[in-house]
């Protein structure tokens, strides 16, 4: 008998540990190794949100939205409906030139300036329109087309016949020009657009050019060309295509550098545009790419995804409220324990989030889960709560049960559940993985505002406006404000100081938003890192919140600009759907303002005016001096 049980007992050693074993493995392959012990954080009482999140379908955009205001503005002759045209509508929304579209030539050339989009050939357009595309340069206007394949009017456009299969890469300008002398860095004189051997889809040559164009591929053929008279002009690379790339996440490989440093193709472009346009029209207002006449926006933001960093991020906010500055905490709500960390959105670390909002700053979402994966999740049900909603990181590049809408729902409810008084309007994903469901799922989870990409992945230092799907034909309501500089690529953050600076220096020279992420799991140099950045900084810059600069920029790119002219007596009406704050407008600067209305507060200077609050329709008169219109009456770019 006590050899039977001896040897009960030795087996039962030896096949428990199998036993464990492969218990262990079967949990984890069904997902429910997240309800081991210990493994989720649950808070008492609490579970959410109650709401079922329905993602619509997609609403094809309409150029007929667009197709309003006056002859002051920039004509969009649009000759393909079925195009790239809202790339465009987009990227002239960001760089702030007033613009409508139009089917019908006869309404655009009533206008001084006008873009014809996507093509000119005979199969697009008329006999009289192209007739009368002529006779408009011909009498005085301004005429800018893109990819010039027939109609008989290459002449007009001073170029003699277009390749439409070509292997260049970079576009090379002559920064001689009136036109093009804005460009100054190397990254500006040679931009490029497309990499690899392969033919380069969304780009035109131009052969034989009459005069010398604005520029060339390294092929030689023109890739801008103009006439004589600098009033028409012939655009190889399709600008709506290329937008449409950089605003969709779907750069490949373009960009020269990821993040950290300088990447302006679609700025060039969009560049370039805005000052043909404000050279050609004496009449020409825009509208400048930050508030109350700053030179740039800076958005100091941090990722809270880390045990320490819920702790060390009061004291970046501490010395960011000394210094006058609302900077964005993206708080990753992680409340399960798994590969990538372990629990630290607890009770205990609760206090740290309410002493961020206390000192101004703003509290947005940083995910559940952190998930490198994240890009390719499903959509999930819209029914994911808090807490049986347990997506769980296995490795690297692992994680189960997660779903795009869990990760929005439940980290927003969580945020807001917590902290008094906080809507959280901000997003950012874990290692900027960037579903292409996510513009849409952020609308339908009450986001406005996402940080998801860097400004090398967009070509582009400007914040726009997402489109559903990340694809061609329908928007959202959805801004991006693209990453600039980051603290974890490219060595020891502290260390690249002078070059952040450089970079910030660049941007200024046309308004551009500087973002800078800082991971607050130290301090030391990544905090020399901003207080540094902060010293070198002057009253030119704006500092605000991610929450604060997009519901400025959002309420700028709803502005409607018109003007007309009587004599000297120019009158400028705005509407503004949206209220907005230190709205700046540039325009010619012998421009002299005529006293505003008393409840309007309204600075003027120097070609530049500043209306401090505005909303709804309101008129200002100018009168013209005797300096009369020239090209140097425009702020610089």
């Amino acid at each position: 008998m006590q050899k039977h049980f001896q040897f009960l007992l030795i087996a039962l050693l030896l096949v428990f540990p199998v036993f464990i074993g492969a218990k262990t493995l079967w949990t984890r392959a069904a997902g429910f190794i997240a309800f081991a012990p210990k493994a989720t954080y649950l808070f008492e009482n609490t579970q959410g949100p109650s709401e079922h999140t329905t993602v619509p379908e997609p609403s094809p955009a309409l150029w007929q939205t667009y197709n309003q205001g006056g002859s002051s503005r920039l004509a969009i002759l649009l000759t393909q409906p079925q195009s790239n045209w809202l790339g465009l509508a987009h990227g002239l929304k960001s760089i702030g030139v007033p613009f409508t579209i139009t089917d019908d030539y006869t309404q655009a050339l009533q206008h001084k300036v006008v873009l014809v989009y996507p093509m000119v050939s005979g199969n697009v357009l008329s006999s009289n329109a192209l007739r009368a595309l002529r006779k408009f340069v011909a009498d005085g206007g301004t005429l800018i087309a893109q990819n010039v394949l027939g109609g008989g009017i290459n002449d007009l456009f001073g170029f003699e016949g277009a390749e439409e299969k070509i292997h260049s890469h970079n576009v090379l300008f002559n920064t001689q020009s009136p036109y093009t002398d804005f460009l100054t860095d190397p990254y500006e004189k040679e931009t490029r657009i497309a990499s690899g051997e392969d033919i380069v889809e969304g780009v035109i040559g131009y052969k034989n050019p009459i005069v010398k164009p604005l520029a060339v591929y390294e092929n030689g053929l023109a890739a801008i060309t103009q006439n004589a008279a600098g009033t028409a002009f012939a655009i190889g690379p399709d600008l709506g295509y290329f937008l449409l790339k950089g605003y969709n996440n779907r750069q490949e490989n373009i960009a020269r550098h990821y993040v950290n440093d300088y990447e302006p193709t679609l700025d060039v472009f969009l560049r370039l545009l805005k000052r043909i346009y404000t050279i050609n029209n004496e009449d020409a207002v825009t509208l400048a790419t930050a508030p109350n006449g700053k030179k740039l926006s800076v958005l100091l933001t941090h990722d809270i995804d880390y045990t320490r960093s819920t702790i060390n991020a009061v004291e970046y906010a501490r010395f960011e409220k000394e210094h006058g500055v609302t900077a964005t905490y993206f708080m990753q709500t992680k409340y399960v324990r798994d590969w990538n960390d372990d629990v630290f959105f607890t009770q205990e670390n609760l206090p740290y989030l309410k002493q961020l909002q206390q000192l101004g700053m703003e509290i947005a979402s940083h995910t559940v889960c952190h998930s490198r994966s994240y890009s390719h999740f499903p959509l999930g049900d819209g029914n994911e709560q808090y807490p049986s909603y347990v997506p769980y990181v296995r490795s690297q590049y692992d994680t189960i049960n997660g779903t795009v809408l869990g990760e929005l729902r439940v980290s927003r409810f969580l945020l807001e559940h917590f902290v008094p008084d906080l809507t959280v309007t901000s997003f950012r994903p874990g290692h900027l993985s960037n579903p292409y469901a996510l513009p849409q799922a952020l609308q339908a989870t009450g986001y406005s505002y996402s940080s998801s990409v860097t400004a090398g992945d967009s070509l582009t230092h400007l914040p726009f406006r997402l489109n559903y799907g990340r694809e061609n034909t329908a928007e959202t309501s959805i801004y991006e404000i693209p990453l600039t500089v980051e603290d974890e690529a490219n060595g020891p953050m502290i260390n690249r100081l002078p070059d952040a600076i450089r970079l910030a220096e660049t941007l200024k020279r046309y308004g551009a938003v500087f973002v800078i992420l800082i991971h607050p799991d130290i301090v030391g140099q990544k905090f020399a890192f901003e207080k540094g950045f902060v010293a070198a900084m002057d009253s030119s810059v704006w500092y605000a919140s991610m929450r604060q600069f997009g519901d400025w920029w959002s309420a700028r790119d709803q502005v409607g600009v018109d003007v007309v002219k009587n004599g000297n007596l120019i009158t400028l009406s705005l509407t503004a759907p949206k209220p907005v704050s230190g709205l700046t407008l540039s325009h010619p600067q012998n421009w002299k303002l005529e006293p505003p209305t008393p409840s309007l507060s309204v600075n003027d200077s120097d070609g530049q005016t500043i209306i401090k609050d505005l909303v709804g329709q309101v008129t200002l008169v100018f009168r013209t001096t005797e300096a009369g219109h020239s090209r140097d009456t425009q702020p610089p770019l």
